[in-house]
């Protein structure tokens, strides 16, 4: 069967920047093994699938080439700007059913939107041999949940690691965060995401690394609301807010492509 397809650049507000996520539409859920099929074809770092749920929600599942995982921010992002301005939506929020509970995401002022995530814990951590040498660097601070989270005194060391990613396929996490606070003084702090584990070496902007990254630098900065980069290749800008135990991400999104995609 055909569904209508879109590939979108989220955490972006012009094409070629921000990361590209596709966005499949569907009336029915086929079998797990045909969604990873697809994502595998997209050969994207996320494809989201959404299909119309009771009381009016959405059901998400998100997968990377190679498995499907948990929550990703930006196919959400992305989902959500298919929704709303792709398919004509309407109401200002709509509330993704995931893996992770629910998710509401609402529409913004300037055109973006307003991801309402749960946060993530961590916890302090010791610093293996394993991440030292597949980082190419030592962080001044390591904790650990279901990603790991590495913090450097300096933006330009997080900006200059080349990191070794057979070696952090082999760490026990999802992914592996860097991060420091902000050069330029315009943002608060930086980071950059490795996912060699899930089939991702460099994501270019991962909007579900800031649900740890948010509430890690609101206790270190003593504020709630914080202005992000992460400063990938591609790059990405993100607003995050930090609310309880819920993290409000916002963040633009631009269509490159619509088309159908093939289901079999």
């Amino acid at each position: 069967m055909k569904v209508p397809f879109y590939q979108v650049d989220a955490f972006a507000d012009s094409i070629y920047a921000g990361n590209p996520a596709a966005v499949c539409l569907l009336d029915e859920w086929p079998g797990t093994e045909v969604l990873q099929q697809v994502a595998e074809e997209n050969n994207l770092s996320e494809t989201a699938f959404v299909m119309p749920a009771k009381r009016g929600k959405w059901a998400i599942r998100w997968f990377t080439p190679k498995v499907e995982v948990d929550l990703c921010g930006h196919a959400t992002l992305a989902a959500a700007h298919v929704l709303f301005q792709e398919r004509g939506l309407d109401g200002a929020e709509l509330i993704f059913t995931s893996r992770s509970g629910d998710l509401p995401v609402s529409c913004l002022e300037d055109g973006g939107f307003g991801m309402d995530l749960p946060a993530a814990t961590t916890s302090q951590a010791t610093v293996s041999p394993l991440l030292l040498e597949g980082l190419g660097g030592y962080p001044s601070e390591v904790r650990t949940g279901s990603d790991c989270l590495c913090v450097f005194d300096y933006e330009e060391i997080v900006r200059e690691l080349q990191p070794d990613h057979r070696l952090l396929s082999r760490l026990p996490f999802r992914g592996i965060i860097v991060t420091a606070l902000s050069s330029n003084g315009r943002e608060d702090f930086v980071s950059r995401f490795f996912a060699p584990a899930v089939g991702i070496d460099e994501d270019p902007v991962t909007g579900s690394a800031h649900c740890i990254l948010g509430p890690y630098w609101a206790r270190r900065l003593g504020k709630q609301r914080l202005r992000a980069s992460q400063i990938s290749e591609r790059g990405g800008k993100l607003v995050c807010e930090v609310r309880g135990d819920r993290v409000f991400i916002e963040g633009k999104a631009v269509t490159y492509l619509t088309g159908e995609a093939a289901i079999a």
